[in-house]
């Protein structure tokens, strides 16, 4: 099976730290949201992955070999591929027409999940799908008493569906994928100006192809910085039960509650560290208080009242120590 991760968008919501580099890159509970999201799709598939495709934009060579060497950790070839110009999800995915044969899996890579993301590889496809209370903003499908998909619909204006397309979609015949994005793209079929995925999905049903629907369990976002520490939460109870503090990081004089990542070469020295937090490689910790945080790699802090904050990589924050003497009865506020 190949895998295709469309994922040229600019992650604007995510400045600043997606200007050096690309979301799905950012890690999460100590490794990047792209290399969590494939795990989790290998873990739950029997059979061999072929390749791994990246739709990419301009991110330059160190990230399209982080992505490979991703790629390479589950045992298969990683592929890049280029959007040039802001098109659509149809159009990136059509960028990655050559991986398009045989069973295939389509991922978006700004998402994480709790799921099982198991199926019946005999489908002629399946949509993952969850329900939520506006479904205004999503791509939506609709259901037969058999449970088929029977109309798919991008953000309706209008009710038609409570069930949201997550981002996550198997083919059993990704050479049908392909024709179908071809066929959009030939004729300039756009939905709100761009080649979307769900036009392609409505033409191969109508060509009689079935489609069902699997459900996951919790859907995280990663689309701005208020999502993203919620998902490294989540992601470190999930996993909570693994070594999440590396042996090989350095903890002296200080607390860390659970739970925490503290990744290989850190230090935490006379901290206090957590709950929620994610301390990247060869980064510094001294004389701080850090909840609900990530650092990222190679950074400094010092001297620092930390939450609900982000730290990009190789970063300095030194904060002041306070010399205080404060008498009977008396207020201080510092904000």
């Amino acid at each position: 099976m190949n895998i295709i991760i469309p994922m040229a968008g600019k992650g604007t919501r995510l400045r600043p730290h997606t200007l050096t580099v690309p979301k799905p890159l950012i890690p999460v509970a100590g490794k990047p949201i792209i290399q969590r999201l494939v795990e989790e799709l290998a873990r739950s598939y029997n059979g061999k992955i072929q390749t791994i495709a990246f739709v990419v934009g301009d991110f330059g060579p160190e990230v399209e070999r982080e992505l490979v060497a991703i790629a390479q950790g589950l045992g298969a070839q990683g592929r890049i591929y280029y959007q040039e110009k802001a098109l659509g999800v149809g159009h990136a995915i059509y960028c990655a027409r050559e991986s398009l044969h045989g069973p295939c899996m389509i991922a978006f890579a700004d998402t994480l999940f709790k799921a099982d993301f198991t199926f019946d590889p005999q489908s002629d496809g399946v949509i993952w799908v969850q329900r939520v209370k506006d479904p205004s903003s999503f791509g939506v499908v609709r259901l037969s008493p058999e449970g088929y998909i029977t109309e798919l619909v991008e953000k309706p204006s209008v009710f038609v569906s409570d069930l949201a397309i997550v981002g996550i979609y198997y083919f059993r015949e990704g050479e049908r994928l392909a024709d179908a994005l071809q066929y959009v793209i030939s004729n300039d079929i756009k939905e709100k100006n761009e080649y979307q995925l769900t036009t392609a999905l409505e033409h191969l049903k109508n060509q009689g192809l079935c489609f069902r629907t699997g459900e996951v369990e919790e859907w995280l976002d990663c689309g701005n910085k208020e999502a993203i520490l919620f998902s490294n939460a989540r992601m470190l109870e999930l996993h909570a039960h693994e070594a999440l503090v590396s042996p090989k990081a350095t903890i002296e004089h200080s607390v860390v509650v659970p739970p925490c990542f503290v990744g290989e070469s850190a230090v935490v020295r006379h901290s206090v560290i957590g709950p929620f937090v994610s301390v990247g490689h060869q980064s510094v910790v001294e004389s701080s208080i850090i909840t609900n945080s990530i650092i990222q790699n190679k950074s400094q802090i010092r001297n620092a009242l930390l939450e609900n904050s982000m730290v990009g990589n190789a970063s300095k924050y030194l904060g002041a120590k306070d010399e205080l003497n404060l008498g009977d009865y008396s207020h201080l506020s510092k904000r």
